[in-house]
């Protein structure tokens, strides 16, 4: 990343019986997000949570998506014409 970029990050908590589907997330929903945000998408990183900070804690987040861009306004031009579409595969 480099400076002046903006980091736009979903977390996905974890708890009450919750489960993710990690695969399907990062071999299907991140390549339509990555397409549908076209050249303003900079970078990409995914992360799954695997414990939390204590001795068998769980992990406060199943995963957690993080979006680069160069500017709050690339992200936004980016996304609000795509907001529905990637959101529909949340909900």
């Amino acid at each position: 990343m480099k400076k002046g970029m903006i980091k736009v990050s979903a977390l996905y908590p974890n708890g009450g019986g919750k489960t993710f589907d990690m695969e399907y997330y990062r071999n299907k929903h991140i390549p339509m997000v990555s397409s549908l945000m076209g050249a303003a998408l900079k970078d990409i990183a995914t992360d799954q949570g695997v414990a939390g900070g204590a001795p068998d804690a769980p992990a406060p987040y199943l995963a957690i998506g993080h979006l680069y861009f160069d500017s709050i306004a690339d992200f936004q031009n980016a996304f609000g014409p795509n907001a529905e579409k990637i959101m529909a595969y949340l909900l």
